[in-house]
Parts: C-alpha cells; structure tokens; sequence
C-alpha cells in the first residue's frame, strides 16, 4: 500500500488516481475526510501522532507526508520556527527509536509544530521491515532544514535522497506556489522531476520542444485569450461574519458580456460595493439616489473593457496578479487571508465616466482549479471549510509529477483537465 500521512482532501490521493494507484489516506479533520469520501478515497480518521504503525508494517511500498503548515507558514505566526529544535531533537530521537514526544511537546510554543517530526516515527517502524521503497515529503519552505535532517538519517539508511524547493508553476500547476520537497528511493537515484513550464515559454531545440510558457489562471479556469470572468449581483450574508459574495443560488452571470471582454447593455443591473456590502441590499433593497460615497454606479454604458486581477489576501504587501499570469500561493484561513477578484476599468476612447474598481471573492471551485483539482472535485463543508482544506491541499498536478518515477509512470499533458 501507498500510505499518506495527513491526507487532507486528497490532492496526493488524486495524483495517485490520475497515475492509476490508490492510497490509505490518514487524517483528522472531518470535513477532509468527507471530501475524502465523495472522491472515494480511503481514510482512516484519526490523530497521525496517535495512530500505531503496527498495521503497516510488511505493506508498505510508498509513503507520504505533507505535516500541516500553519505553524511554519508565512500566513500564520510562524512559532513553528520558534520551535525548530524542539522539532530537530523529536526527529533525532524518533529515529533511534526513542519516544520524548510528550516532554517536548510541552515545551512547544504551537502544539502543531511536533507534528513535522511524526513522519519519522512511521519511518523508523517502516525502516526496521525494509520499507518503504519510496518517501515523498512537502512543507512549506521554512522545514526545508528540517528536510534535510530527514535526508541525513535515510541515506544513513540506504536510501538515495533529494531536498530542495520547488515551484509549482513549473509543472503546470497555475500558481506560483514554492514547496520544500524530500524525494528518497531505495530502488532508483532520487531527483526532482524535469520542469515542464518555464516563464518564458521556451523555443524547439535539438534537444527537443522547449519548456511551455506557465500556465495562467485564465487557462486554467477556460476564460480562454477573451473570455473574462464577470460580475456577479449578491445578496444576504454569510454564515462566517460579514456580507458573502457568493450565497448559495445568488450567482447571476452577466453573459452577453463575453464579447472582447466588455460590459454592453442589456439591463440596469448593480454590481455591489466593497463600501456597501453585499448584504446592505439584500436588507434594505437597492438606493434610488446615491451619494458621492455610494456604491458604484449601475454599468449601462455602451463598452467597458475590464483587467480583471486576484488579490492573495487583504494586507498591504498582498499578492495581486492578472488573469494571464499564475496566481500567487493560495491560503486561507481566517478573513485577512481571502483571495478576491479585482475588475479594474481599462481607460476608452470615449467620454463617458470611468467606473470603479471593484471585487468579489473567488469561488471555492475557481481555487480549486487553480490547485489543480477537477472541476467536479465535491468538497464537503461549508465556505470556509472548503476554502481551508484547498489552500492547505498538495496541487495533485504537482504531485503526480513528483510520485511518477516512483511508480514507473509517465504523465501525458492529457492527464490533467484545467479547464472547468
């Protein structure tokens, strides 16, 4: 068996589908175990750090961990970098078999750091049946040391090892998320897998076709060189706090907006407000006369041409990308941490009043995409319970291209569908 250590909502199960392979998923977040479950994925719901080893052990060909980042990440506090020898001692002393786990868990400032080392424990269990053949690992890429002091204790073993930072972006993945990577094989040299995008797509050569150009988050959604995203008429509020772009039934597309990516007439319909809120109207219905602070004005002109961006999060130092670029690293969480799309009006020819900016959040299915889940991936959860399990998952398209030498595959550029 392939056993995935905090599965998540399966981006790695997925790969391994793609790759015609199954995993044993292991996780302990409920609403990741029943998008687990819509997928058909095998889960056992349970603590990583409590579960016993003894079943594996004589089965195990493969395994992987992606520990959960929020201790380390940029998104969060970062005390898991407080804690790093904490971490560095739990790893030294798992993998002589030692258990001090409890001892210096109580000395961690996140109680999630200690987690990155529970790889180790399965390892050092593994290691005494000869298992497993293959060891794939991502984090964030802070643990990349942490990685490293992995790779010292498993080529000590036998193994052949690589660490190192990746970029998914460079494997057709629409979003320029870098991942500390660990790869260690018994049976074959452990490398990272040959980049198949580059930024610049790159000319025929005798050496072959060069690398394609990155994939942009307009490819991947299919808005196509066109096909612009369009604004949506919300109403009511979420159930997390706040007015909610997207309730449920509320989407309504503009479509005969589709041509050159303008705005043309068909009826006065409002696009909501960051300053009003969509919820405002829902409560109150729509004003009949605005002031200089109102919310922007209904778009009847005759052709608006629109930029449209995603903005990573709402701080000053955010990440804002166009359309035709990859995103940057998708993370959510708490509010500060929302990914929205901004339509900026392209200056024209005529007179007419330049509209504002405006934005409205990404959809749950759109991060997915841009993760490289299918359009039809069934994430269970409310809103923020999907956004959560997406922003913590492994893009599946990087990792099939990281678990294929391994499983003697190889991937074809049909293997994954970007497009919804």
């Amino acid at each position: 068996m392939v056993l995935d250590l905090f599965a998540g909502p399966g981006g790695w199960s997925h790969a391994l589908t793609v790759l015609g392979m199954r995993d044993i998923g292991l996780e302990w977040d409920e609403w990741a175990c029943k998008t687990r479950a819509a997928q058909g994925q095998l889960t056992i719901r349970t603590d990583v750090a409590m579960y016993p080893v003894w079943p594996f052990l004589g089965k195990t060909t493969g395994l992987i961990a992606s520990p959960p980042c929020q201790a380390w990440s940029m998104a969060g506090k970062r005390l898991g970098l407080l804690d790093q020898p904490l971490v560095h001692q739990a790893v030294a002393d798992l993998a002589i078999g030692r258990d001090t786990r409890e001892q210096l868990l109580a000395a961690c400032r996140d109680e999630r750091s200690l987690l990155a080392a529970e790889p180790m424990r399965y390892l050092h269990a593994l290691h005494q049946q000869g298992q497993p053949e293959w060891v794939a690992m991502e984090e964030v890429p802070d643990v990349l040391p942490l990685w490293r002091q992995y790779a010292a204790i498993l080529r000590s073993w036998g193994y052949s090892v690589w660490t190192g930072i990746l970029n998914a972006a460079d494997y057709g993945v629409p979003q320029t998320r870098r991942r500390a990577i660990l790869l260690a094989s018994r049976a074959r040299t452990a490398e990272p897998p040959p980049p198949t995008h580059a930024k610049v797509a790159e000319p025929e050569s005798l050496f072959g076709p060069g690398r394609a150009k990155w994939v942009s988050m307009a490819e991947a959604l299919g808005w196509g060189a066109t096909d612009r995203p369009v604004p949506t008429v919300c109403a009511g509020g979420g159930p997390g706090g706040g007015p909610e772009p997207f309730p449920s039934g509320s989407r309504k597309t503009l479509t005969d907006a589709r041509d050159r990516g303008t705005w043309k007439p068909q009826s006065t319909l409002v696009l909501q407000s960051r300053r009003e809120g969509a919820g405002w109207s829902a409560r109150h219905g729509a004003r009949e006369n605005r002031a200089a602070d109102a919310p922007a004005p209904t778009f009847t002109g005759e052709a608006h041409r629109w930029s449209w961006s995603l903005r990573s999060n709402n701080q000053a130092n955010a990440t804002v990308r166009r359309s035709d670029e990859p995103a940057g690293t998708l993370f959510f969480g708490h509010r500060a941490n929302e990914c929205v799309w901004v339509a900026e009006p392209v200056p024209s020819d005529t007179d007419e009043e330049r509209p504002a900016s405006e934005s409205i959040r990404i959809t749950a299915q759109e991060a997915g995409l841009l993760q490289t889940f299918p359009a039809d991936y069934r994430w269970a959860g409310n809103k923020g319970q999907q956004f959560s399990q997406i922003g913590n998952a492994v893009p599946p398209r990087l990792a099939a291209h990281l678990l294929a030498p391994h499983l003697g595959k190889t991937l074809s550029p049909d293997d994954f569908t970007l497009a919804a």
